[in-house]
């Protein structure tokens, strides 16, 4: 994902050259990039199917039940993703950031509602024309297919997180997530930006906004985080909240 910095973003982006030898100007994500290691044959084909798509802060890219009708990838922003009950509850089930992949369907309508975070870039694909373009060139299928068994992977650890881990272990497990999915090493502990406000953490983490509050309090109050402001967040000891994300 990017470097680690508060405009991580935000930041002006680079023509991205891939192993291959082709460059794309519509992301700067380098190997991370869907389309990396395609042949100057191949990236053809590839683009030829891709859309560039632009949403606002809290736009809606589509809803729950809507038809599947695209896939998207991030190239700049963050997206959430969640379900409503019927009375409006809501469980936010992902965060979403450069180079990850969203849309997926298994019965031709999209499962969750996506929403921006922040300002968003995504290339857009229709999924007609990339079911076509997978028989192809069955390499973009199987990087397909890692994404989808990531998403998988990272259900399991929400039911877990949900079914089993106290407050305190809840927050902690998300803000070592996010933060070692920015870039974060135990030997440097670093500031990870937070595009979501409390209530969206709360909503993923199945706690109330006064909760989570409390929690963030006390994980402050312990040394183990430092707040600069309501969307920054610096962990000071990481391999301690780690032991608490654990369960230690």
């Amino acid at each position: 994902m990017g470097t680690l910095a508060f405009d991580v973003f935000t930041s002006e982006r680079d023509d991205c050259v891939d192993p291959a030898g082709v460059t794309c100007q519509h992301c700067d994500l380098g190997t991370t990039a869907f389309c990396a290691g395609l042949t100057t044959g191949q990236f053809g084909r590839f683009i030829a199917v891709l859309e560039q798509a632009t949403f606002e802060p809290q736009s809606t890219i589509f809803r729950e039940g809507d038809p599947a009708q695209h896939l998207y990838t991030i190239t700049v922003g963050a997206v959430k993703l969640y379900k409503l009950l019927s009375d409006g509850r809501r469980q936010i089930v992902a965060f979403l950031f450069p180079g990850d992949f969203f849309g997926l369907s298994g019965n031709g309508t999209y499962a969750y509602t996506a929403e921006a975070m922040l300002p968003l870039m995504a290339c857009r694909f229709p999924r007609r024309k990339m079911d076509q373009l997978f028989k192809d060139l069955p390499m973009l299928e199987k990087k397909l297919l890692g994404a989808a068994t990531q998403e998988l992977d990272a259900a399991h650890d929400q039911i877990l997180l949900l079914g089993r881990k106290t407050a305190r272990e809840r927050l902690a497990s998300f803000l070592v997530g996010l933060w070692r999915r920015l870039g974060g090493s135990d030997d440097h502990p670093a500031p990870v930006a937070l595009p979501m406000g409390r209530g969206d953490i709360a909503d993923f983490l199945g706690l109330t906004i006064e909760t989570v509050s409390r929690t963030f309090t006390g994980l402050r109050r312990d040394g183990l985080i430092f707040l600069p402001d309501a969307s920054h967040l610096v962990i000071r000891r990481p391999k301690d909240l780690a032991r608490i994300a654990e369960g230690l």
